[in-house]
This record gives C-alpha cells, structure tokens and sequence, in this order.
C-alpha cells in the first residue's frame, strides 16, 4: 500500500519534496512483506522478521554530535560525550543526504514519545529501509486513528546508505549521528543499527525535559504491582539484568528502558522494548522469550540451519543481539505507561570483582554517590583486550546519553527521594566467592528473591551489617535466599584477598568521582568508599 503526503516534508528549516516512492505510516504486515521483498530479512518459525544491519550492530558514540550553537553552546556538557559539530557541516549533510534520498523509496512514520500527554514530543522518522520503519513504529507511541498529530516536533532522517566525507563534512568517520537542537531534526547516516534512533531522542528528551520542566529523565525499566501502587524503578547499564528483573510475571512492566519523573510521577518515554537477545530462554526470561512473534524485530540473531528457528546462544554476529517489539507483546504490561511516584529504586550493578553485597539499603547521599558513579564491570571475553575483570563507570547509568552535567540530574534525583521517601538498593547481580574466573554469578533465582522481599517489606526488620570499606548496610538474612551470599567477605575463602580487591575497587571509585567533585556536596563526598587496611 503506497500513502502519499500531500505536503513537502519539513526538514528543520528546509522543505523536501522527493522523486521516490513514499510508504507512510505502513501496517507491521505490509513492512514485513516490504522487507522480504528488499531482501532485508526472512522470518523465523514463530514468524518474527530477522534482519541484519550491516557493518554496525551497535553505537558508535565516538560518531556522534550535537550542533554547537546558541542554543546550546552554554547548555550542553561539551566533552567526549557531547562532541560539538558546526551548523555549516550540519547544513552540508543535510543537502547531501536530501540529494542521496530524492531518488530513492522512503518509509515515514509519525508517532511520539512521553506517555504523560502534559509532556510529549511528535516525532516523524524517515527511513530507507522496511526493517527501521517498524523499529520506530515498536520503540515510538503510536497514534490512534482518533488522535491524529496535529504537528511534528522533531524529524529523525535515518539513512544507512549515504555516508559522509571525513576530510570534507566535519566528522570523524563514514557514518555519524547528528543532534540539531535548534532545527529539531536528527541525522544518521551510514549505519543501520536501529538503536541509535532510540538513543538520539533519548538524548533529546534528556535535555529538554530536565531544562524546560524540570522532569528528571532516566535510563531505567519500570514496573508496578498488582495494586498499581508499589512503583519500582531499576537502573543499570548493559548485562546488568535490567531489562530481565523488571519482566516479572508478579508484576506489571511500565517499560524496560526510558523513563521519566514528573510532579505527578512515573511515565514511559517509549511505546515498546528493546530486549537483548544473548542466551535468551524460556525458563530464564518467560515474557521476553513469549514476546518473539509475528511483528517482532530480530536484529543480527543466528538461526539454526534451514530450521528457521533462532540460536540465541550463537553470537557469531554479535554479542549484541536484540528483539524489538511493541509494549503490548508483554502479558500484563501498562496501559497507558504510567505509574506513582516510585517506593523502591533498585540500582543494578554486575560486580565482576566479587567485592559487592547481593543487596544494600542507601542512605539518600549514597544513592546520589552510586547514581553518579553509575558502576558496574566487564570481564573477560567481552571485549578484545579485557583479560581480567575491568570496572567501568557510566553516569546516572547512562552517561553515553547525558547532554547535561550529570549534577543536574543528580540534584533533581536527590529532591525526589527526600519528597517522596523512597528507597534505594544497590543490587550486586555479578559474582560472589571471588572475582570472575574465580567465584561464581549470583544465581538469577537469588537476586529476584532479595528483590522481591525488598518490595513486600521483609527487609525492613531484619539485622544489617555494614561494610567496612563500602560502609553499605546489607541484610544478614532474607526469605528464600542463603544467608552464606548475603556477605561478601563470608563467601570468599581468602579474606585478605578480598579486602585487596575490595581496596583496589575502592580506588577505581575515588579515580572516577575526582570529575565530578567540584559540583558535589560535601554529604555526597562523604558517602564514597574508603580504602583502609582492615585487620583480620
């Protein structure tokens, strides 16, 4: 089916009309039969389309800018992050990539972000190609056929096949990302990796809700209980089990990955989820294995043979497989994506070192500290050249996406936790015994019981001890979980050798606050661990 728009499409302040055939706002049934058709993926057994983005099949952050402007000149945290690109290059890749499109057949799609109707954002995503277009029409808001947008905000070109001129267009490389805050309009080029038009208008929303509303905008998953009372929110980077702690078939999922925090409280940026793919299982992740059907996004998964049938275990590809599907696909999910104000906030965080308690009650100044800090580590086998485990630290949890000082998002967070009296965890889902290689993962079944009796309240009585070096409070005992992981010290057999990691981890902390210490309170310097030598 061929839609036509009637009007030239607005491209920031300049008007394209193309020569190509424009498919706007396609059914999932007719992209799909579009995809096969470009020979951009197949279908599996269950019917959900495979599809391969080429040469990236993640980020590239090193790739991406933001116009450095009046608008954003004095705002924007200008650094490796947010990398500055001059309007006149802006302006050159525009013309080129509206040259490269006029010719060629486009998929448009309106939609919008921000589930709380006071604060959203109309969107139009342009794409080359079928598999996109339904990527945006899963992770974006859908409009009813009652509810037309009346006006787009913000315009997203997604054009894998134009690339650009290092030496001749400003950037560093073939593909780029390119955020005109003044213009309201995205670029990406050269890359078909679908996450960085997610990630684009996150970063958007990440500035303009802090600044123009005072909404704190963050990289977490949301669920709520059966009484629609009990909100949680979970933070954490990738690997983390972010995604897979907030499917709980006990629980509602408000969304698995972009969220803000209003007056009003909790709403989902996003219409669907954006789920990894690596080592997925029934038994493991039951809602996000049952959410892989008809409509459903596979990106760079490897199938068995001829059968059709998904290998979630191969990563031949890459590590980085994904499945995009629309909210809806989780049993029980909701509708609209708003929840309370939350009551428990669980920072996740896979501790590779095996120094961190399976869980921790914060203080206020501590959850400011972790947020901050955002830790967590990689290990072996993950990346060339990582031998041994490696702490990395990213931001609010994510600082790849952050405009702003960090401090700006931290002080609202910390406002919110003092109005709203909520808790905050510190969940260690890595390795306990030692250090990877050496202890073992904290069973998936463990972390999910400590969070649960964190949730109902069972933790709130219990004894706590605190760490000497960390000064975390964690519970000497939980319903369901042996009392042997609760303390990490206890489950290593060599008790000086896990107070030289705890140490060595410590210093990795202090190294990594030292940017951010002249923003900080001296109450949230405070909470920072402290090397020691500790007697035994």
């Amino acid at each position: 089916m061929n839609s036509t728009i009637s009007e030239p499409l607005d491209l920031g302040n300049q008007k394209f009309y193309p020569k190509g055939k424009i498919f706007y706002q396609l059914s999932v049934p007719a992209l799909v039969e579009h995809a096969i058709l470009n020979r951009e993926g197949v279908l599996t057994e269950c019917g959900a389309l495979v599809a391969d983005t080429g040469k990236f099949t993640g980020r590239s952050p090193k790739d991406r800018y933001i116009v450095h402007d009046d608008k954003t000149k004095s705002t924007v945290w200008w650094g490796d992050i947010n990398q500055p690109l001059e309007a006149k290059y802006y302006g050159q890749l525009l013309t080129k990539m509206m040259h490269y499109m006029k010719d060629i057949n486009l998929y448009v799609r309106d939609g919008y972000v921000c589930a709380e109707k006071n604060h959203r954002l109309t969107l139009r995503v342009i794409t080359e190609s079928a598999y996109q277009n339904i990527f945006a029409h899963h992770l974006f808001m859908r409009p009813s056929r009652n509810e037309p947008l009346s006006s787009i905000n913000w315009t997203i070109l997604a054009i894998p096949g134009f690339e650009a001129i290092p030496l001749v267009d400003g950037v560093r490389s073939a593909n780029f990302v390119i955020i005109n805050f003044t213009e309201q309009v995205v670029l990406i080029g050269g890359t078909g990796y679908t996450g960085e038009i997610k990630k684009s208008i996150f970063s958007v929303l990440n500035y303009l809700l802090p600044t123009e509303k005072g909404i704190l905008s963050m990289h977490c998953s949301a669920n709520v209980g059966k009484e629609r009372g009990d909100t949680a929110l979970f933070f954490g980077l990738s690997g983390t089990g972010k995604t897979t702690l907030s499917a709980d078939e006990a629980r509602m999922l408000v969304g698995d990955d972009e969220h803000g925090w209003s007056e009003e409280g909790v709403f989902n940026f996003e219409g669907g989820c954006y789920a990894k793919c690596v080592g997925l299982a029934e038994e493991k992740e039951p809602q996000i294995f049952n959410a892989i059907r008809f409509g459903t996004l596979l990106e760079n998964v490897c199938m068995l043979g001829e059968s059709r049938i998904p290998d979630y275990n191969n990563i031949s590809k890459t590590e980085n497989t994904r499945a995009a599907y629309p909210v809806h696909f989780i049993k029980g999910a909701v509708e609209p994506a708003i929840a309370e104000h939350p009551k428990h906030i669980f920072f996740l965080t896979a501790d590779a070192f095996g120094v961190l308690p399976p869980i921790s009650k914060l203080s206020v100044e501590q959850a400011m500290y972790h947020f901050i800090s955002g830790y967590t580590a990689k290990v072996a086998g993950t990346e060339s050249g990582i031998i041994e485990p490696t702490a990395t630290f990213s931001a609010c949890f994510g600082k790849a996406f952050l405009p702003l000082h960090p401090a700006k998002y931290a002080a609202i967070l910390g406002k919110k936790l003092k109005t709203h009296q909520v808790q905050v965890w510190l969940v260690n889902t890595g390795w306990i015994g030692g250090a990877y290689g050496v202890g073992k993962r904290i069973p998936l079944v463990h972390t999910r019981n400590l969070i649960q009796a964190a949730l109902r309240g069972d933790l709130d009585e219990v004894d706590y001890q605190t760490h000497l070096i960390f000064g975390l409070a964690y519970p000497r005992s939980c319903p369901n979980v042996p009392s042997d992981i609760l303390s990490p010290r206890d489950s290593w057999r060599d008790k000086e050798a896990y107070f030289a990691q705890a140490n060595k981890l410590a210093e990795a902390f202090a190294e990594n606050f030292k940017q951010y210490e002249a923003e900080m309170d001296i109450k949230i310097l405070e909470a920072a661990p402290k090397v020691q030598i500790v007697s035994l």
